[in-house]
């Protein structure tokens, strides 16, 4: 058989297409199993003892087992490839999602080998066969069962994975895919109930940085194939890829409500756990767009609002630089959320807004952080400064008050000492005005005491008469006006000592 050319047909070197006349032979060689792509027929040969795939211009040799094979008469397995990826017509029929094909190729082995032996070696002849037709790969490294466990197609792999083998169903593609990592990326969860049930251990396999198919199915938001990996192992949860997120920070990422509730229904301490940067589920819902996922991270712990990442960002300086208004709001209305809180290159919420260029988002998100007592940082960190200020401006208000008062209580004071003047003058003067008063009536009394009523009469007799009455009226005169000269006196003497006491 030349490489180059292909795997050697027994009709190649017949013109009419003839199959070759079966003469005897000195050295007679078992039969081989042929399958043809242009048929896609068996055939025996008796060539070798060997399964021939022929592709056109060339073939691959292929072992299936440890044996060596050589023209001595061991087992030799050849297979046919075609397509872009060098895919085997198994291959094929699983892209197209054809049960019936693929049935047709696994079934047309045992008509063919039954031809050449029978028992016990007939049965594990056909499983071998099978079991390499099913496992072998393309260049992708995908092999029939992948395919179809990508492509949904349930049938198909319900037709092959009788014929899989342990090793055969954990292959994994370039991408670090096996079967089951694929059927749960792609959301089909019947395929993955039916890979589980053929083998539970299948949900702990790894692809590429220890994802697990169960952080695939998160990511992708595949609720149903989230609680079916669930339901068959829990301890998936505790499996983070190299990076240090697990299901729920990817699922959180995405906005995925269903996963993230299926997710914290097992375990509501997930919402603690951090990645490699000390980022939270929180820190990671607060970068996507879901409030509902927020609410459902803070219900489960409302504490890790303020939980910082490396760099010492809380849920609310991430939601800031993402410009995420709605959850901006929503951080703000728990009650431990520390609206001021400091990042490790010292700012604040306030300062990461204002270090951002201008848009409406912005502007909403200033307006919101300073209704719940934002400021920048330095502001934050003079806090004796701002008191001393206070405090002197607040005495400052005090003596000022103070020196009204006094000015005021000075200006009264000078008021009274007015008043009081005005009062002793006034009194001064109303005394003055009622002494002379009063020393007129006592001039005018004391002159009538000494005042003779009557005057000179020439009539002794008339005036010897008139001296008797003027004697008795007299002496009445005398007496009212000395009591008069007394009161006046008296009333006197009262004012001047009335008016040196107020004075």
């Amino acid at each position: 058989m030349d490489p180059e050319m292909g795997a050697s047909s027994p009709y190649r070197n017949n013109p009419n297409g003839e199959p070759p006349s079966m003469s005897p032979s000195p050295s007679p060689r078992a039969p081989a199993l042929v399958v043809s792509n242009s048929s896609k027929s068996l055939a025996v040969s008796n060539s070798a003892k060997s399964l021939l795939v022929s592709n056109s211009a060339k073939a691959l040799l292929l072992s299936s087992s440890s044996k060596k094979m050589d023209a001595s008469g061991k087992k030799k397995y050849v297979k046919q490839v075609t397509g872009r990826h060098n895919d085997t017509e198994l291959h094929l029929a699983a892209q197209r999602g054809d049960p019936a094909a693929v049935r047709s190729i696994l079934e047309e082995i045992n008509a063919q080998m039954l031809k050449t032996m029978s028992g016990a070696e007939f049965d594990a002849e056909v499983g071998e066969i099978r079991a390499a037709m099913v496992n072998e790969v393309n260049e992708l490294g995908e092999t029939a069962l992948f395919t179809a466990a990508e492509r949904g197609y349930i049938d198909v792999v319900k037709e092959l994975l009788p014929y899989t083998t342990k090793e055969g169903i954990t292959i994994k593609n370039r991408s670090g895919f096996d079967p089951l990592h694929i059927a749960a990326n792609q959301g089909h969860e019947a395929i993955v109930k039916l890979l589980l049930d053929h083998d539970p251990e299948l949900s702990k396999t790894i692809g590429q940085s220890n994802a697990t198919p169960l952080i695939s199915a998160a990511t992708k938001g595949h609720a149903v194939v989230v609680n079916e990996l669930l339901a068959k192992d829990s301890s998936l949860l505790e499996i983070a890829k190299s990076n240090g997120k697990n299901a729920l920070h990817f699922a959180s990422r995405q906005g995925h409500v269903d996963v993230v509730k299926a997710l914290l229904n097992k375990d509501p301490q997930l919402a603690r756990r951090t990645d490699k940067k000390g980022q939270t589920a929180l820190h990671m819902a607060v970068k996507g767009t879901s409030c509902k996922v927020v609410r459902l991270l803070l219900q489960a712990d409302a504490a890790t609002v303020m939980l910082p990442d490396k760099f010492g960002n809380t849920a609310l300086h991430v939601a800031t630089r993402k410009k995420r208004v709605e959850i901006v709001n929503e951080l703000l209305l728990i009650r431990d959320t520390n609206v001021n809180a400091l990042t490790r290159d010292n700012k604040t919420a306030l300062d990461i807004a204002e270090a951002l260029p201008f848009s409406e988002e912005i502007a909403e998100i200033k307006e919101c952080l300073t209704r719940f007592g934002a400021i920048r940082a330095n502001e934050l960190n003079q806090p004796r400064d701002e008191l001393r200020k206070t405090v002197t401006e607040i005495k400052k208000d005090v003596h000022t008050q103070l020196e009204q008062a006094r000015k005021t209580n000075k200006n009264m004071n000078g008021i009274a000492k007015e008043l009081r003047k005005l009062h002793r003058e006034g009194i001064n003067n109303a005394t003055n005005s009622v002494t002379v008063v009063a020393v007129l009536f006592a001039t005018v009394a004391f002159s009538a005491i000494f005042t003779v009523p009557g005057g000179d009469d020439e009539d002794d007799h008339s005036s010897e008469a008139r001296n008797k009455i003027r004697k008795k009226g007299c002496r009445g005169d005398q007496q009212v006006d000395v009591v008069s000269l007394s009161l006046h006196y008296t009333s006197i003497c009262f004012i001047r000592l009335h008016s040196c006491r107020e004075a």
